[in-house]
């Protein structure tokens, strides 16, 4: 379904980017720091999983405009590759403006903290832009059938999440030490994120 040569630079450029300090991880971090552990994991799978709604959107939606109006399939992905060109800019602008905080919540069953992850992610407008332009970058016109090609990827995507996600909330403690004593690591993510989103939507602008 997908080939090793679109598999593996999709899968690093999502590591990258998941890895990257912003409100999803630090939540989950935060979670763990506070809650522990359990309820860090819980939480974190919550939020990846929440993604499997986004990959939906995406396929229906950019499916639904190539059928309809070439034009308008353009349009969005010219407005798609100057989102994520403003996304790059904005992890540029402010980068290592990153301070992991312990969440301040009322106690909760890990079950709880999942489907509220779920939620969160899945109603969040800007997750859902960046799938819109994100995902179809990755599709393979030769290989046939880009709506299954898309839906591959949202799931990679998920699955890297999901493992990555688990692990911040299993070391919520340690990595939140470390990322506070240590402010130059989220300038470092920030700007190798905000290259990789200034890359991706140039490459969506000029793509045919």
């Amino acid at each position: 379904m997908l080939s090793p040569e679109q598999f593996f630079p999709f899968l690093l450029t999502a590591v990258v980017l998941t890895m990257t300090p912003g409100p999803d991880n630090l939540m989950v971090l935060g979670m763990g720091m506070a809650r522990g552990r359990k309820h860090g994991i819980a939480f974190g799978l919550g939020c990846a999983f929440g993604c499997l709604s986004h990959t939906l959107l995406a396929v229906v939606g950019v499916s639904a405009l190539i059928a309809a109006s070439p034009t308008a399939f353009t349009v969005l992905k010219v407005a798609g590759g100057l989102y994520l060109i403003k996304l790059g800019w904005g992890a540029w602008r402010h980068a290592g403006a990153v301070d992991v905080a312990r969440v301040d919540t009322p106690r909760e069953t890990p079950l709880r903290l999942f489907f509220k992850g779920c939620i969160a992610n899945a109603i969040n407008p800007k997750v859902v832009l960046f799938f819109l332009s994100f995902l179809p970058q990755f599709v393979v016109p030769a290989h046939g059938d880009a709506p299954l090609q898309m839906a591959a990827l949202g799931v990679t995507f998920t699955l890297q999440a999901a493992v990555l996600f688990g692990l911040l909330g299993w070391f919520a403690g340690a990595i939140g030490r470390w990322l506070n004593r240590r402010p130059r690591a989220g300038v470092v993510l920030d700007r190798v994120a905000g290259t990789v989103f200034i890359g991706l939507g140039l490459k969506l602008i000029v793509s045919r």
